[in-house]
Order: structure tokens, then C-alpha cells, then sequence
């Protein structure tokens, strides 16, 4: 079935509230009604691609007004979790996730099929080609040249039309969450994953997140650009527990483009000053420290030099389900001491190599002393034991010691509370020394 010209360039539609309010689930439906021509969808097949239950958005909201508006028009009308290297959801979780029962499934959304990613199952994978060692040398502005080769989910090439539907953050990997992201590493292969996550970690993340052109983001679109398609994205800036602060739709380009403009300004808050103690509280969605290494994405550039960023989620008693076996293998340790000793780690999956990198921060190593020096320590307070800790190579200190209320409203004295981390960025006004000021 040929597309329609319409659904190859969706114009590009913005939506955004006043500061300290949210959009109406009414200007939802009308937003997805001027982009969502009923008559363009006759007899198509559509799959939407959401985000895990990893992500703050009203995914539902989103999923139930497509499904309403488009419902009788499609033949089919699917949804894939954008799960990455995450764990597969379980049904009553999917349903959480889209805000729907389970009398609901098997009745209102009884023809739509629910797929879990398998991003390590070559069987569910499509062959797109590579990504030559000259481009990746220039989209990676120099640091590597190689053949990457790009696999997306199979499952793509049974629909007509894919809608993305996610939200935008700053990103530790790719500087703004969203758009292509929701397809790379969203539904795609271990490759191009594993690639683009080790570059955002040799850029470092206090270099990446924030800023929107990084090299990662040139790769991921790079990745998209080979899937033929049609894809419509819209992009979400959500605001304290869900609320939606903007909604744009468009090319996955386009709409992430607006969205991280806003994200920019709505996610983003300037220190005066570095902090010697910072308390990152861990939300329950975060349930593993693969995850819950975002607290310390968020606030690293705000913790000043030798001091100390707590990770409290007492919730949290597994280090990875998909990867812990390779990270406790690994440990967490700074670039320099995984690149200096790059035949011992080289053979490792790149994309557990940058999230060890990731939490474990700026940091030196000397290779003659083999002496590692983090600039910032940091300490899990968490459901994980002391040993578990320090065999990664982490701080520990029992959860049942810290009292939240202890930490608050003592910035003046150099300690900062984030309440719930892993979503707003915290960064310095002046920008330090070790991030190039």
C-alpha cells in the first residue's frame, strides 16, 4: 500500500501551555484530530511506539484519543514498547501503562496487539545495512571510524504508518530524549545501541546532556533516515507527575526539534553554586540502578569536586535484570579507566560499558599506579547490600540511616534534596573548569 503524501511530510503542529499550567485533554483531541486525517488512515495499519513505564507522560491519554479517532477508520492498530535493553512489561504493567483494565483489554482494545521489544532476539530483527566508517567518523566528529550495522525490530514493515509517541528530557547519551530515540534504541538492535551509547560516554554525559546537536543525535537520526516507513511522531514535554506542558506532532525531526525547546526550558535548572552533599531520590519506576542511574545524570554537574551525590531508592534491590552478570563483572568506573585499558574491556558490550561510565562519573585513572579518581563519590543507599556495593565498585550506606526531611532546605550550607531525580537537569549557572569553562 502506497502512502499518501501527507502522512510521507506530516506538517509539523505545536501546542504549549503558560508556564505553571497544562494542556486540557480536550486540546489533546483536537491536536491529534488536525494532524490525524481519519480519511488519510482508511483501511491502513498503524503501530504506535510508547516508552516503557520508565518515563513520566500520559501515555494513556495519548493511546485511548488515537485509538477513539482513528479506530474505525485503520484495520489495524498496534502498539510496541519502546523497551530498549529494558525487561519486557508484563500485561497488567502494559496496561498500567496505557492506563487501560484489563476488562478493558479484552473488550474496548480487544483487536489491539500489545508487543514487547526483543532487542536481543536476532529472529525479531530486520537488516537495515550499515552505517559506513566514513559517515560514522563524520557524524562522531572524528572520535570514531567504523561500520555500524543498523537492525530494527521486523515487526515495523507489517504497518503502514508508525506513530512515535513519547516524551522529551534531557539525555544523558543523546542530549534530548525523544523522537528517532523512540526507534533507536527504542526497538532496534544490540549494534547501533551499543555503538551510539559508548560515543555519548566518550563525549561524557555532563558534555552531552542538554544540548540537543550532539554526535549521538546526528547518529540515531542517521539510523532512523533507513527506515522506509512513514513516520508520524508526536512529542511530549510533560511537567510535574504527567502533566502535558507542550505537545507537538510531526516527522520524529521535526516535533522532537520543538519539544526539546520547550524541555529546555521547563527541565532545566541553574545552580548558583556546586553542592558537597547531594540526596537523589529515586522514584519507584525506577526498580533496578540500571535505570536509576539517572539520579546521578541529572545532578553530576551540580556536585562540586570531591563531593558526595546519594543515590536513596530503598525500593531498589537489583543492579540490572538484563545486564547485572556483565556489570558486576565490569564495575562502575570513569571513561579514562575503561579507555585506558581498552584491550581488557574492548570484547564487553559498549552499551554496559557507558552506562558503568555514566554513574560512575567524571573521574581520572593512572595507569601506572592504577589508582581511579572520581571527581564525585558516589553512594547507594538503596535495597542493595553493602557487599553487592562495593563489589561494583559504589559507596553504600543503609537507607534506614538517611531521613529525607534531614537534607532539605540546607542549600546554603552546600547540601542539596532532589525529591524525585532522573528527569529534571540540574546545572551551574557558571559553567566549571572540568566541563571546559
Amino acid at each position: 500500500m502506497m502512502p499518501s503524501s501527507r502522512n510521507m511530510s506530516p506538517t509539523p503542529i505545536s501546542l504549549s501551555a503558560p508556564e505553571n499550567s497544562s494542556l486540557s485533554a480536550d486540546q489533546v483531541r483536537q491536536l491529534v484530530a488536525d494532524t490525524c486525517r481519519p480519511e488519510d488512515y482508511q483501511g491502513k495499519r498503524i503501530v504506535l511506539i510508547i516508552p516503557d513505564g520508565t518515563r513520566t507522560a500520559p501515555i494513556g491519554l495519548m493511546f485511548k484519543t488515537l485509538h477513539e479517532h482513528l479506530g474505525a477508520a485503520v484495520v489495524k492498530l498496534d502498539v510496541m514498547i519502546a523497551l530498549g535493553t529494558h525487561p519486557p512489561m508484563t500485561p497488567e504493567a502494559i496496561d498500567a501503562r496505557v492506563e487501560i483494565t484489563a476488562e478493558q483489554r479484552n473488550s474496548t482494545y480487544r483487536n489491539v496487539e500489545f508487543i514487547n521489544h526483543e532487542w536481543d532476539n536476532p529472529g525479531a530483527l530486520h537488516d537495515l545495512g550499515i552505517i559506513p566508517a566514513e559517515e560514522i567518523n563524520e557524524l562522531s566528529s572524528g572520535l570514531f571510524s567504523m561500520d555500524v550495522p543498523v537492525h530494527v525490530n521486523k515487526r515495523l514493515f507489517d504497518y503502514d504508518q508508525i506513530i512515535i509517541i513519547g516524551p522529551v528530557f534531557p539525555h544523558e547519551v543523546v542530549g534530548f530524549s525523544g523522537g528517532n530515540k523512540y526507534l533507536f534504541p527504542g526497538v532496534s538492535g544490540p549494534e547501533i545501541l551499543n555503538f551510539f551509547h559508548w560515543l555519548g560516554a566518550v563525549v561524557t554525559n555532563p558534555m552531552i546532556i542538554g544540548n540537543k546537536w550532539t554526535p549521538v543525535r546526528k547518529v540515531v537520526d542517521r539510523a532512523a533516515a533507513m527506515i522506509t516507513v512513514p513516520k508520524l511522531c508526536f512529542s511530549l514535554v510533560v511537567q510535574g507527575n504527567g502533566d502535558l506542558a507542550g505537545l507537538y506532532s510531526g516527522t520524529p525531526e521535526t516535533a522532537w526539534d520543538a519539544a526539546s525547546e520547550l524541555s529546555r526550558k521547563r527541565h532545566i535548572t541553574y545552580k548558583d553554586r556546586a553542592f558537597h552533599t547531594v540526596l537523589s531520590c529515586a522514584p519507584p519506576m525506577y526498580d533496578e540502578l540500571w535505570v536509576a542511574g539517572k539520579c546521578m545524570y541529572k545532578l553530576e554537574p551540580i556536585v562540586a569536586d570531591g563531593g558526595e551525590l546519594i543515590i536513596y531508592a530503598p525500593h531498589l534491590h537489583e543492579v540490572s535484570v538484563t545486564h547485572g552478570e556483565h556489570i558486576r563483572r565490569i564495575g562502575y568506573h570513569c571513561r579514562d579507566y575503561i579507555l585506558k585499558q581498552w584491550d581488557r574491556f574492548k570484547d564487553e558490550a559498549w552499551g554496559t560499558l557507558a552506562h558503568s561510565a555514566h554513574v560512575y562519573g567524571i573521574g581520572t585513572y593512572d595507569k601506572k599506579t592504577g589508582i581511579e579518581t572520581p571527581r564525585v563519590r558516589v553512594t547507594l543507599a538503596t535495597g542493595l547490600s553493602e557487599a553487592e556495593c562495593r563489589r561494583i565498585n559504589l559507596g553504600y550506606r543503609d537507607w534506614r540511616t538517611i531521613n529525607q526531611a534531614d537534607y532539605a532546605n540546607r542549600e546554603d550550607e552546600g547540601i542539596f534534596l532532589e525529591p524525585k531525580a532522573g528527569e529534571r537537569l540540574y546545572h551551574l549557572k557558571e559553567k566549571p573548569v572540568w566541563a571546559g569553562g
